[in-house]
């Protein structure tokens, strides 16, 4: 009787399946954690684990530092020119444009952070590395003297491989014009911060990088001038181990103070308002 026997018939419930996404999981590059993007993007691309800091773009820079709907963008017509006739540098332009979406390795404007107005640039380096030419140095120089005209803080968040080689001289020069801008400034007592971002080297490190009345490095940002092969050939010498990291320089008074990206808001405002004499106004994210 088939009550009796034992039905040998596949009883498989029904499954949905699901489609995950190839990138909702990101891997941290330093210690090798993978969690959701979404924990990822939560935490402003820091690692929940270990604390690494990846890189974002301009645009994340100027969404954590500015009120919402405030900045607005200056200059963003200028474009770089081929006055060398470098060999392959009109196709690295566009390339670079079309990669990010940005005209230059550097985004200038004005916004307010809680409230209180100031002029922000921030450097690109998914275009070209965010290399120093002279379109670069001629936005820090634009935004300089508006900040003399209108006495309001300049901050700059710098992300840079040093100054473009396609530009050769005309590139080395924006060393020397920023700097003689960030002197007016100092002479006028207008705030400037500067905030390192990894990496920060070369041409920019050599410059206005490193002449804020504060400077402040994310955690682990490499800084520096050279490489440590350049440097280890030129003195002869081994080299402390992660002597171009934002900690290091902390320790020997090249940087000011190592603020996580997650403070970095409330420590820019914080900071802007100190240095202009305003009273304190906590800085919501």
């Amino acid at each position: 009787m088939a009550w009796f026997r034992k039905d040998r018939r596949s009883r498989t419930a029904p499954r949905e399946r699901l489609e995950i996404p190839p990138d909702a999981w990101v891997k941290c590059e330093s210690c090798g954690h993978v969690d959701i993007r979404d924990n990822f993007e939560k935490n402003l691309q820091v690692c929940p684990d270990c604390g690494f800091h990846r890189r974002i773009p301009a645009r994340a820079y100027i969404d954590i530092l500015t009120d919402p709907g405030s900045f607005e963008e200056l200059h963003a017509d200028l474009r770089s020119a081929d006055a060398l006739g470098f060999e392959g540098y009109p196709d690295r332009l566009t390339a670079a444009h079309r990669k990010t979406s940005s005209s230059e390795a550097m985004i200038a404007g004005h916004a307010t952070i809680t409230g209180d107005e100031f002029n922000l640039g921030v450097m690109e380096f998914g275009f070209m590395g965010g290399s120093m030419g002279a379109v670069v140095g001629e936005k820090v120089a634009r935004l300089s003297d508006r900040s003399l005209e209108r006495n309001v803080p300049l901050v700059l968040v710098s992300a840079s491989g040093g100054a473009r080689m396609q530009e050769g001289v005309l590139s080395l020069m924006q060393m020397a014009k920023t700097s003689a801008l960030m002197a007016q400034l100092r002479a006028r007592g207008i705030p400037y911060l500067s905030v390192l971002t990894n990496p920060t080297t070369g041409g920019v490190s050599a410059s206005y990088a490193m002449q804020g009345d504060v400077n402040i490095a994310e955690p682990g940002a490499v800084i520096g001038f050279a490489g440590p092969r350049v440097i280890k050939q030129t003195i002869g010498q081994d080299l402390p181990k992660g002597f171009q990291t934002a900690e290091f320089l902390v320790e020997k008074g090249f940087v000011d103070v190592v603020v996580p990206r997650g403070e970095l808001r409330e420590t820019v405002a914080r900071l802007l308002r100190l240095m202009q004499g305003h009273e304190a106004v906590e800085a919501k994210s």
